[in-house]
């Protein structure tokens, strides 16, 4: 099968031909409908996920239907044909003192798709049923995509944000482009923090049910009641805390962030609250894959055929994408 590879971090993907994998008991076959390009694919590509799995096939935004199904897997509710996504989450312990108190997120063995299990970039490839998710009808392959991480993870921080009725959202990409849709269903007001001087993304956002967008280093035209970072920017906290009222939370929504600088105890104090958003767990994705489709949402996409995953993780980096890219694998 044709696959994009990781020989090492910092180094371009590789265009091969692998041998496709087979199922093993629990685990289903998917034939590789879309793979999302995510922020998470650029830290480990770019050596700031340490240790991951080499050669290694990236993306943890699949959509596909399944091809074969391993021994015991059909307990899982799959069948052959049936459409499945595979997030982040790619397996856990459900021993360890985390999985126990159902908190699989931070299971101490977990394994991620994308990064110690081969993802997406691919023709093919096998996940633990259990961990498969069920697509919505409604959504195309290429529009689902997103779902499955940029969504998943933008709604765990959308809930670690509280009831905030002002919700402030730093890095208008994928995730919150997603996340703004839910919290104006929600009846939340939401103000848009781009890079400075994009006005792009700032019209978007506004496009979008945004009530504000502006620079990222500017302050809203009013205070929050808390503020999600997508951006993986560590300056942006104290930015952040100072535009968030007493009694105000500050959410860390990427799994790598540059180093918070110092910031003075005054913009903290007053109760607010900064904390982190780590992983998913399969309940945060049966419950938000649901409510997409009641809502519906809309997933902005830039669709890449799969020799040109290099090109979609560039112009990521660069900040050159409105919405999501996503590998449309069968092109």
């Amino acid at each position: 099968m044709r696959a994009m590879l990781l020989d090492a971090p910092g180094r371009p993907l590789r265009a091969a031909e692998i041998e496709r994998p087979t199922p093993g008991p629990g685990q289903l076959l998917l034939a590789v409908h879309a793979c999302g390009v995510c922020r998470t694919d650029l830290h480990v590509a770019d050596g700031e996920l340490l240790h991951p799995k080499l050669p290694l096939v990236l993306g943890h935004e699949i959509v596909g239907t399944v091809a074969a199904v391993g021994a015991g897997a059909a307990a899982a509710g799959f069948k052959v044909g049936d459409r499945a996504g595979v997030p982040w989450l790619g397996w856990t312990c459900g021993e360890c003192r985390y999985c126990r108190a159902g908190r699989e997120n931070l299971c101490d063995r977990a394994r991620f798709t994308g990064y110690q299990i081969d993802g997406g970039y691919a023709d093919f490839t096998v996940v633990d049923a259990r961990y498969a998710l069920a697509i919505p009808p409604g959504y195309s392959d290429v529009e689902a995509a997103p779902l499955l991480c940029a969504g998943l993870i933008g709604y765990r921080a959308l809930a670690a944000a509280g009831d905030a009725a002002r919700l402030g959202l730093y890095g208008f990409g994928a995730a919150a482009h997603i996340i703004a849709q839910i919290a104006r269903w929600q009846g939340r007001r939401v103000f848009a923090f781009t890079r400075p001087g994009d006005e792009e993304a700032q019209r978007f956002a506004l496009e979008l049910g945004a009530v504000w967008a502006g620079d990222s280093t500017g302050e809203p035209p009013e205070p929050l009641d808390a503020a999600i970072l997508f951006a993986p920017v560590g300056a942006l906290v104290p930015a952040a805390l100072r535009a968030v009222a007493k009694g105000g939370t500050v959410v860390c929504a990427g799994i790598h962030m540059s180093d918070i600088p110092s910031f003075p105890y005054e913009i903290l104090w007053g109760e607010r609250v900064v904390r982190s958003v780590a992983n998913l767990t399969r309940s945060d994705g049966q419950e938000f894959l649901t409510l997409a489709a009641k809502i519906p949402l809309h997933c902005e996409v830039e669709s890449f055929p799969l020799a040109r995953a290099g090109e979609a993780l560039r112009r990521l980096r660069a900040g050159e994408l409105r919405g999501a890219a996503v590998l449309d694998v069968g092109r």
